[in-house]
């Protein structure tokens, strides 16, 4: 493998603050970077229309299908106008950061309408993953995420995979990958829609109902 597709050692403290400077100047640039996440390795960029876009192409991702959002405090949530409601309030309090992702209203001026789902809402996840977490912290705002994989094959768990799908991307500077070592396969993040009164679990993953349901008894649907 030649040193153009190599991707970028993103595992130690000095490794991690090595990188940041380099990927924020890639996001800036609008555009795609692939990164480790406390589940798979995810494919996100800046969150503003042209980078959407770009990522959109990437991905090849069909229309109607958003993109979620990963936070690394919630105070990002309101500079994007993003609003917490009761139930969500709770969620986060009680699973984040960790693999939940939580649809919350708002935003409409300030997330590009492509990242809005069939609920009108926002997804939204503060990961644990504290590499991640450290570099959207100094980037200063939200990413996009979405599994680093091409349709009908399964997320990435290397870098390396990555790398091997996206040769030419990454040799060219269009992808930027970020090496956080092996992932061991896992369940995704469960999903709850908190933009109706009730929230509803519209996809079953890591954080079990009955774990929901201490914090939102009201809850609808099954997250396992």
């Amino acid at each position: 493998m030649t040193a153009e597709v190599r991707a970028i050692p993103f595992w130690s403290d000095q490794e991690v603050e090595a990188a940041i400077p380099g990927t924020i100047e890639h996001l800036h640039a609008r555009r795609v970077l692939a990164y480790p996440t406390e589940t798979v390795y995810g494919f996100g960029c800046a969150v503003d229309y042209e980078s959407v876009q770009e990522l959109i192409r990437f991905k090849g991702r069909p229309p109607g299908k958003p993109f979620l959002l990963l936070i690394a405090g919630s105070e990002m949530l309101g500079r994007l106008d993003l609003h917490l409601t009761p139930a969500a309030s709770r969620l986060a309090a009680r699973f984040w950061p960790g693999p939940l992702t939580l649809v919350l209203p708002g935003g409409e001026k300030r997330v590009p309408s492509e990242l809005r789902g069939p609920e009108g809402g926002i997804a939204v996840r503060w990961t644990p993953h504290p590499a991640t977490s450290r570099l959207i912290r100094a980037y200063g705002d939200p990413i996009t995420s979405t599994s680093a994989n091409k349709p009908g094959s399964p997320p990435a768990t290397s870098a390396g995979e990555i790398l091997a799908q996206w040769t030419a991307a990454a040799a060219g500077g269009r992808l930027r990958v970020l090496d956080g070592g092996q992932l061991t396969s896992s369940a995704p993040s469960t999903v709850v829609d908190c933009t109706a009164q009730q929230p509803r679990v519209i996809r079953p993953g890591a954080v079990a109902s009955s774990a929901l349901r201490e914090v939102v008894p009201d809850l609808i649907g099954e997250a396992s």
